[in-house]
C-alpha cells in the first residue's frame, strides 16, 4: 500500500516576501527561494516541516479559520517540548495569540497569529 510521507498545508498571504520573513524570523522557519518575477509563492521548512505561503490576488478576502469556526487553527503542529519552543517564539517577538496552557482535550499548547491573522497551533500531548 502506498504511504503518505509529508504534508504542507498552504497558506494565502498579501505579501509572500513580508510573509516568508515573518515564518523566518519571527517563527524560526527557513527558506531558499522565492518563486515568481515578481515573487509569488514561497516554501518555509522547519525540522522537515514545510508551510506553503501563496500570495493572493490584492482583491481576494483572506478568511483565517478562526474567524469562521471560533478558536480553530489554519496549522497545527504537534512538538516534543512546547515550553521550549514558546520560549523561543516569545523571545524571537512572535505574535502569541494564546499563551501557553492545559487543554481539556490532554494537550499543552500556545498559538501564534502569522501577519496575515492565521492562527498556528503548536502542542504537546501530555
Amino acid at each position: 500500500m502506498a504511504r503518505i510521507i509529508g504534508s504542507a498545508p498552504v497558506l494565502l498571504v498579501r505579501d509572500v516576501v513580508a510573509a516568508a520573513a515573518y515564518f523566518r524570523d519571527r517563527l524560526g522557519f527557513s527558506h531558499d527561494r522565492l518563486w515568481g518575477d515578481p515573487p509569488n509563492f514561497c516554501m518555509t521548512q522547519r525540522d522537515d516541516h514545510v508551510v506553503m505561503l501563496s500570495q493572493a490576488p490584492a482583491a481576494a478576502p483572506l478568511v483565517p479559520h478562526w474567524r469562521v469556526v471560533d478558536k480553530m487553527w489554519d496549522v497545527y503542529f504537534w512538538v516534543d517540548d512546547v515550553e521550549k519552543i514558546y520560549d523561543e517564539l516569545t523571545e524571537r517577538g512572535a505574535s502569541i495569540d494564546y499563551h501557553l496552557g492545559v487543554k481539556p482535550y490532554g494537550v499543552k499548547e500556545f498559538g501564534v497569529q502569522d501577519i496575515d491573522d492565521h492562527d498556528i497551533g503548536f502542542g504537546q500531548v501530555l
